[in-house]
């Protein structure tokens, strides 16, 4: 049975300008010790995905319909008891902004051993020590004084070694990383991913990673599933994702990827803007920037077509090909 299945998922925010419905249909079962990639450009869908799991929507956000169950338990309607007890103990999340998810008020003693405190039976010694062996383990330097410092005397890096050591400091079975490179730099965000590799090696969690980035994902993931406007536009492990792309988006997202022997050719950016979720089209969302878009994408959205045991993709040039035998 897997850790997580999620079944077709309806998330939506209800504004003064009418029903966005951030994400349409989402389904993907999770196993543990896996790693999960969440794909695709700002708006698609990926963070409001984790926060239905995690059930930390905003006040105008509602899962309207679909399932998710972790560990055999359905989380849609089960109440906020249900989810005190789950949230930070057996999924965790970071967020994209260690800044702004650490409060500048406390020491990062105090933001550790709070945690601890709050989902496990240790008393306040013994969460101060757990507290300075999480730091330990995500490579703090001086863990004991580093305990007594305010988040504003750490570094970009250090703070979401922090935030790292606090979502991991309950062993959870999940660990939901929302873009956690994005602010950091090019040889800090490397160290970040080897660190999170090795945890997840060392005590087995499942780990969902969203981000825009397909390197992250490259160096990470076992799965990838490719969002566009709310919905699953490609899924499948990471080999078949870059090496057979079968979705028009995917295959734009790959090509704006730069490499180190591309011999000066510019990138190729994906034409036009995001979709407006407000008004969705009647055919398929990515249609409107689609250098090979056809009639029918235009008026029907095509359903996941499955390409192999590994993979499945909704696109109307994986029907033509199948119909021409190619």
């Amino acid at each position: 049975m897997s850790l997580l299945s999620v079944k077709d998922l309806h998330t939506s925010f209800f504004t003064d300008a009418g029903e966005v419905r951030a994400v349409n249909g989402v389904s993907f079962e999770l196993e543990r010790g896996k790693v999960l990639g969440i794909v695709g450009e700002s708006g698609s869908g990926k963070s409001v995905t984790a926060y239905s799991i995690m059930q930390i929507l905003a006040g105008t956000g509602r899962i309207v319909s679909g399932s998710i169950q972790f560990d055999g338990q359905e989380l849609v309607g089960a109440g906020e008891k249900v989810m005190k007890d789950i949230r930070g103990n057996r999924i965790s999340i970071i967020f994209q902004d260690p800044m702004t998810s650490l409060n500048p008020t406390y020491t990062i003693g105090q933001q550790l051993m709070e945690a601890i405190l709050l989902h496990t039976d240790r008393n306040r010694q013994q969460a101060w020590d757990r507290a300075v062996e999480m730091l330990r383990l995500v490579n703090v330097n001086e863990p004991e004084k580093r305990m007594k410092q305010y988040p504003f005397e750490f570094s970009g890096g250090m703070r979401q070694r922090v935030m790292i050591a606090m979502a991991l400091a309950c062993e959870p079975d999940i660990l939901i990383a929302d873009e956690p490179t994005t602010a950091l730099d090019v040889t800090i965000q490397a160290g970040i991913l080897e660190l999170m590799k090795d945890i997840q090696k060392e005590i087995g969690m499942a780990i969902i990673m969203i981000t825009h980035d397909l390197g992250v994902v490259a160096q990470l993931c076992d799965e990838v599933i490719v969002m566009y406007a709310g919905g699953i536009c490609e899924q499948g492990t990471a080999d078949e994702i870059f090496y057979n792309p079968c979705h028009e988006y995917t295959k734009g997202l790959l090509r704006s990827i730069p490499t180190a022997d591309d011999n000066g050719e510019k990138l190729e950016p994906i034409s036009g803007t995001p979709i407006d979720l407000l008004n969705m089209p009647k055919g398929c969302p990515f249609a409107p920037r689609c250098d090979n878009a056809m009639k029918i994408c235009l008026r029907e959205k095509c359903e996941r077509m499955q390409i192999n045991d590994d993979h499945a993709a909704a696109c109307w040039m994986n029907v033509r090909k199948a119909v021409k035998g190619e």
